[in-house]
């Protein structure tokens, strides 16, 4: 059993605040979610994770980052390597790009587990539409549900055997979005039977996998009065049901402008939709006590969820030589340059 709260917070720098260590002893979230604001030396970073798991009393406390590479890559030089965006590996020629893929991913992971990070918001698994919002764009593996899927998979697994839970996102399909949620609320006109064949189908081959997170969209085929964070139709008849996801499932960032009111009223809408987890990024205090206060103790089949996710990292890791991996992760992206 955990007393922790079914909440993901941020904080603000590249160490926790007394405030922030007071909020965190009161509130106990399940987890921490890192930026490039709290990102500084590896020393400072292994430091800021290491104390929020003593905070906590859990050991394995989850600690996220959204570490895919290109745009949105939180840990980078001079300390961390670049790696390429998603979309790269496909262009591979002569060879599997996905075999590319999975190799940075466990390279990703292996740079992850030093700093005590324990769970990458990683693969993308949204087929990106041609008039869709660039919000996507590279950050896709490929054009296809079929692509997607395979690259998705490569990545996921290499996680896995690294010791970093992987995060599926941004259920139930974020590619055909024509703004960017960060900003405002997308939606999607696409029948079901579109939704079904393109944008679900990457989700349902991965549904084994042991995290999930929402999108904030809008589909009026399924619910044209919430987005998917929020609405019992998506998660309960498509991410539950037809896609067949059981995994953990959590929210995109609350802060977000896709969704309207309070935070408190965000983070009740998404627990009354069905999600098990809401996560607030951005570290404001005052935002962060009112999704606090409105999350539930995890309990029941919420718990079950986070325990059998946690389970996950328990093993021994694979075998890995990373100076090795590296030397023939830079010449596989050099053929691509």
């Amino acid at each position: 059993m955990t007393d922790a709260k079914a909440f993901i917070c941020g904080c603000a720098g590249t160490s926790l605040s007394a405030g922030e260590i007071d909020f965190i002893r009161l509130h106990r979230p399940w987890g921490l979610i890192l930026f490039r604001r709290n990102i500084s030396t590896p020393e400072a970073l292994a430091a800021l994770t290491a104390s929020f798991r003593e905070i906590s009393h859990r050991g394995n406390a989850p600690v996220l980052i959204d570490q895919e590479g290109g745009r949105v890559q939180r840990m980078g030089p001079p300390f961390w390597p670049k790696y390429p965006p998603a979309a790269v590996f496909e262009r591979r020629q002569g060879g599997d790009g996905a075999a590319v893929a999975a190799l940075a991913a466990r390279l990703m992971a292996t740079d992850l587990r030093v700093a005590g990070i324990n769970v990458n918001c990683l693969p993308v698994l949204d087929v990106p539409a041609p008039d869709g919002d660039r919000i996507i764009g590279d950050r896709a593996y490929g054009a296809t549900p079929q692509t997607v899927a395979r690259y998705g998979r490569a990545v996921a697994e290499a996680m896995l055997a690294g010791g970093v839970l992987p995060v599926i996102k941004h259920m139930p399909g974020h590619g055909r979005a024509r703004c960017d949620s960060h900003l405002a609320l997308p939606v999607v006109t696409a029948s079901r039977s579109e939704l079904e064949a393109t944008d679900f189908a990457p989700f349902r081959a991965m549904a084994d996998m042991p995290l999930g997170m929402t999108a904030h969209v809008v589909y009026t085929a399924l619910d044209a009065t919430a987005p998917a964070t929020v609405s019992p139709i998506v998660v309960g008849d498509i991410i539950r049901g037809s896609i067949g996801f059981d995994g953990l499932l959590m929210s995109d960032d609350l802060s977000m402008k896709a969704l309207g009111g309070g935070f408190g009223e965000r983070a009740g809408a998404a627990f009354a939709a069905g999600l098990d987890m809401v996560l607030h990024c951005n570290g404001d205090p005052d935002e962060a006590q009112a999704v606090a206060e409105a999350s539930p103790i995890l309990g029941g089949k919420a718990l079950e969820r986070a325990e059998k996710a946690l389970k996950r990292l328990s093993g021994p890791l694979e075998a890995f030589d990373p100076v090795d991996a590296r030397a023939k992760l830079d010449l596989a992206l050099a053929a691509l340059a």
